[in-house]
């Protein structure tokens, strides 16, 4: 097959406004950047389609193809004479430039224009960098011109963001002051997927409810032990000129034709990992059926999708599709890499348990559950047919995808369960109560859905938990942990059990609207490896080459 940009440069798109109008949405509704992008002017209330989350097993090195499953499935139901729309989230640079790559689908299963989504798009994570470090900005100005709010240097909590894997910014120093009178301290960035005004921007319903969520970032705290506003600083105003543009959901379409909203990019290990409450709502109002995706595994995206931007935006999923794929269940009951593609029962039997882990616990949330099976060449009848039986022991339903060899026509089957099971009534639970302490929420989610026997927390977690105090109440946790597994080791794959998970630090991101838990040593900016994307890649008499 061809590489995915030969395959997407090939496709002739259809013009934006064509697209859009296939939708219901009114010229006048359109911000065109040029013939194939455009952004829409948010509509939040209406008639809503049903709502479909994507979401996977722990992911492997092999990659799932969770969004090239999400793709080719709106692709199916449009195929089936469904009005469809996607909505999801935009690509990061640190990905796209280190290791994993675009967030753009692939084969023939893809969103276009393919090279612009996964690049700078429409600049929306660049305003939101922008915005993040003006902030970052103002914190240190104030402490340069006398300090009036009184905060104390080595109790700053806000970081600075860029959009790029960059390992040597994990720890710096600053200077605020002068040569005469120094204010030195020791800071850090973080990638601009995990930053604070990144789930803001994807959480907010609208512009006051974003001005509002900026108002609250906690910034600092002062020597006497106060928490310290962004509003105080008196920098929200100009954060929402900065925003005000991106704010706005994106418009582009599949290789098929069929909407993509793909707007806001948070991680789902170090965040909340979901596009856009905005996008989400648009894409409902216009279409029948709005297929959506969480970032990673379902015990990371899917709970945080369904835990926070469930709770915050009062959105209920109709279905949801797991995507697994026979290597991957092989690789995760210890198949090596290179046999991965040989009949192998004894490792399939083993890895399924990852799963049916995550069969479960979609049904503890109270969701009708898919599986989609995302076909490799070289997968054998029987292994299929193996994988299909245990889905039905657990409740599931099974289909075979083949999105990627076959668009949307290869993903019909899954594009009937979906509408069948979208009509099924349907209660969403939640993991946890709001009202819960924080320590019992996060058991809750180690104990039930992750499988651990125990928590642990580290001294600095149990300090931060005394510093926040009641501000933490009634907040939703945000899991910051390893996508490779359960546990909050990456090495224990399959579905591992009785094992303790360990909290390092707790972040509270007031502004957000949750509080981030740390397991492990999971970071907030990533490193490039030892060859990264960006150095495959080459640009020549005008095309891009290495891009995926």
């Amino acid at each position: 097959m061809k590489p995915d940009i030969e395959i997407a440069e090939s496709i002739k798109p259809l013009k934006i406004k064509d697209v859009a109008a296939s939708l219901g949405i009114d010229e006048s509704r359109l911000f065109v950047y040029g013939e194939h992008i455009a952004k829409v002017e948010p509509k939040l209330d209406g008639n809503r389609g049903k709502l479909v989350l994507v979401t996977a097993i722990n992911p492997t090195p092999m990659g799932e193809g969770k969004t090239t499953i999400a793709i080719g499935l709106a692709d199916g139901l449009k195929r089936l004479g469904k009005k469809s729309a996607l909505a999801l989230r935009e690509p990061s640079l640190g990905p796209v430039f280190g290791v994993k790559g675009g967030a753009t689908g692939g084969g023939y299963s893809q969103v276009l224009p393919m090279a612009d989504i996964n690049l700078h798009f429409t600049g929306d994570l660049h305003a939101i960098t922008s915005a993040n470090n003006l902030l970052a900005a103002m914190i240190d100005n104030s402490l340069f011109q006398g300090n009036l709010l009184g905060i104390d240097p080595e109790k700053i909590v806000f970081k600075r963001a860029i959009d790029m894997n960059d390992r040597a910014l994990r720890e710096i120093e600053v200077n605020a002051g002068t040569s005469k009178m120094p204010i030195k301290r020791k800071a850090e960035f973080v990638i601009t997927a995990a930053c604070e005004v990144m789930a803001i921007f994807c959480l907010a319903k609208d512009m006051e409810d974003l001005r509002r969520r900026l108002e609250n970032i906690i910034v600092a705290y002062t020597f006497d032990g106060r928490p310290v506003y962004a509003k105080e600083l008196e920098a929200v105003d100009a954060m929402l000129i900065i925003l005000k543009d991106a704010f706005k959901p994106n418009l582009v379409q599949t290789l098929e034709g069929t909407p993509a909203f793909i707007h806001g990019g948070p991680f789902a290990n170090v965040a909340h990992g979901c596009n856009s409450v905005q996008a989400t709502l648009t894409a409902l109002n216009y279409a029948d059926i709005v297929v959506t995706e969480a970032g990673f595994g379902a015990e990371l995206g899917a709970e945080k999708f369904l835990d926070i931007k469930c709770r915050t935006s009062g959105l209920v999923p109709d279905a949801a599709v797991i995507v697994a794929s026979l290597r991957a269940l092989k690789y995760n009951g210890g198949a090596f890499k290179d046999e991965l593609t040989k009949e192998n029962f004894e490792a399939l039997n083993l890895g399924v348990e990852n799963l049916v882990g995550h069969i479960e616990n979609l049904k503890k949330f109270g969701l009708p559950v898919v599986v989609a099976l995302n076909r490799f060449e070289t997968d054998s009848d029987e292994e299929i047919f193996f994988i299909e039986n245990i889905c039905e022991a657990y409740g599931a339903k099974f289909a075979v995808a083949e999105g990627h060899a076959r668009g949307g026509e290869g993903m019909t089957k899954l594009a009937e369960i979906v509408i069948k099971l979208c009509d099924k009534e349907k209660e969403l639970k939640f993991a946890y109560e709001l009202g819960d302490n924080i320590k019992t929420k996060i058991e809750k989610l180690a104990l039930n859905i992750y499988g651990a026997s125990a928590v642990e927390y580290s001294a600095e977690a149990e300090e931060k938990i005394k510093l926040y105090g009641s501000l933490l109440d009634n907040l939703p946790v945000c899991m910051a942990k390893t996508q490779y597994s359960f546990s909050d080791n990456p090495e224990l794959l399959g579905r591992p059990k009785d094992f303790v998970f360990h909290i390092s630090d707790i972040d509270l991101r007031k502004g957000a609207g949750f509080v981030v838990a740390i397991s492990g040593s999971m970071l907030q900016m990533f490193g490039l490896p030892k060859v990264p994307n960006a150095a495959r890649m080459k640009y020549e008499n005008g095309k891009i080459y290495g891009l995926y």
